[in-house]
Parts: structure tokens; sequence; C-alpha cells
């Protein structure tokens, strides 16, 4: 039945990494490709620096560290130490072989490579298969405007600060001016379904879809488009998406994750921890969610599968 379909799947963070791996391994090869947040980048150290392209490289490239989801496993810190030594600030932590991957990433694209072709070319090296495409090759941070500290970067905020600040409002600047690459709009008329990681919906997920006309591009899609909750008993899996929800005055529930994305998806896959609800033009199912285990990506991802199989018959 997976063999038939042909998925783009929309990811930022740890959670979207679990599921693209999870997805790996449950479709046959050329079946996946993957759009990934940019909003995340930022530089430092003089590098461009792609978080959450990383964590999915580094997690389908069984690289990444199993303890954070993020980073690779194993990595030293030795660039790191010294920088801490000579007084820097050192609040963002890259280890040693992580930094090979900025320095890869930075100098390609002096050469005159787009992020895109970059991405690829890291993926050929560690041995990944996948397409990962950014959503756009344009610079398109997110800012995340304070009650504490103003206007911050996203990284400033999320790593630094701990993602503590109250959320006043977030901003994708330059998103709209943006355009989606070649590669993600063939992805999207190629695709025979849509999935949406569970991903924070605000943080990973928002600033892919406030690029260019993505969002018309996919609502002209007649096909399946499905989101997963990263919500689950009222709690984020990881990071701050309930905090989130709470400081813009909304439940902590999937049924306002569903309300996010609104008439964008056809399908919602909710937890099973979580209390039942409905949304007007969505199909509601409920599964097991939560991926502790590698085990659980490829049992979940197949579960999804087989579910858009049945719709798509």
């Amino acid at each position: 039945m997976s063999s038939e379909l042909r998925v783009v799947l929309f990811v930022g963070g740890v959670g979207g990494a679990k599921m693209a791996h999870g997805l790996s391994r449950c479709l046959p090869p050329g079946s996946l490709r993957i759009v990934v947040n940019v909003g995340d980048d930022f530089r430092r150290y003089g590098l461009r620096i792609c978080p959450d392209s990383d964590t999915v490289l580094y997690t389908l490239a069984g690289r990444v560290d199993p303890v954070n989801g993020w980073g690779v496993a194993g990595d030293t810190t030795t660039v790191l130490d010294a920088l801490t030594g000579l007084g820097d600030d050192t609040w963002f932590r890259l280890t040693d072989r992580d930094l090979a991957t900025h320095m890869y990433r930075t100098q390609r694209m002096a050469d005159g490579a787009t992020l895109t072709q970059a991405t690829a070319e890291l993926a050929r090296a560690m041995g990944v298969d996948i397409d990962i495409l950014p959503v756009t090759d344009a610079p398109v941070p997110t800012r995340v405007i304070t009650s504490d500290y103003g206007e911050l970067d996203f990284q400033e905020y999320f790593v630094r600060h701990r993602w503590q600040p109250e959320v006043k409002f977030i901003r994708y600047v330059g998103a709209e001016d943006a355009r989606v690459t070649t590669a993600v709009a063939e992805a999207i008329d190629w695709a025979t379904c849509i999935v949406f990681a569970p991903s924070n919906p605000w943080l990973s997920i928002g600033p892919i879809l406030a690029v260019g006309d993505i969002r018309e591009r996919l609502l002209g899609r007649d096909v399946p488009r499905v989101a997963v909750t990263p919500v689950i008993g009222g709690k984020a899996v990881k990071g701050p998406a309930a905090k989130l929800m709470a400081e813009q005055g909304l439940a902590v529930s999937a049924r306002s994750v569903a309300g996010f994305y609104g008439a964008l998806l056809t399908d919602f896959v909710d937890d099973v921890r979580n209390p039942e609800f409905t949304c007007d033009g969505m199909n509601i199912i409920q599964r097991d969610t939560l991926m502790l285990e590698p085990a659980d990506r490829e049992r979940f991802a197949g579960e999804v599968l087989g579910y858009i199989g049945e719709r798509i018959r």
C-alpha cells in the first residue's frame, strides 16, 4: 500500500525528524521528500547554521545524539572549550563534527551554491538518499517579540533564554516576499499526500506556511493533507508549544492545533490520550502518536501511511 504513495513531509524540530525517520523506514526509495523550516537558521562565528535541516540530516544518517534528539552523537567540544577559554559567551553549543557541517555549508554558499544545493550535498556525503528541501533559499528569520526582552532572534529566545520569556507576537521576517524553491514547488505537485509532522505549529510549521504562495499551492492540491498533533494530554511532547498556546489565550489541546491549520487539512491525527473532538471539514482519527523509541517511529509512520492509503483508494 505504501508503495503507491508519494509523500511530502513538512518538518521542523525533533518531532519532525522522528517522523521523517519513521516514514523513511516504511516507504520505498524515492517516495519521500522532506520540506524543512528555515526560520531557525542564523549566523554564528560567521557560519550559516540550519538547526532544523541538520536535525533531520543527522537523524536520517543515524548520527543524531539520542539523548537530546539533535546534534551529533558522541561529539567533542574542543573548539567550544577553546572559545570559552578566550572569554566568549558560548551560549549556543556547537560541537566539533557539527561545526564541520556548518563550515562546509557556509563555504559552498560563499562559492555560489544555494542553500538547497548545499543541503543536498551534505545529505549525499552523509549517505542520506532522501531529498531534504529548505522551503526557500532566501533568509526568512523568525523573530520573537517578548514581554521581558522585547524582540529577540529565534535562537536567543529558544536557546539563550531557554524559551522562558513570555511571547507576545512572532514575526517571520521577509517570508511574504520570499519564494518557495523550484524543488519544493515540484514536490508539492508530485505528492499524492502531504503530511505535517508533530512539529511546533507556530515555531516550526508557521515559518514554512508564511513563505510566498505556499498556502495557495497546498490548497490547490486535491490530495490528503494530514497533520499530527504535537500535544498529548495537555502537554507538548517537547519544547514550548504548550506554553505558546497558553500565552496566545488558546486551550492547550489538539483542537487548538487543528484550528491552527484550518482549511489546509483534510485529516488530523490526534493522540489516543486526548479527548475526542470534531472540526468542520476535517477527518479526525486517534492513534498512539508518542515516538519514544525508533520502533515507535516506524510503527506510527506505518499506521499513518495505512490510513492515508485507505483514504486514497
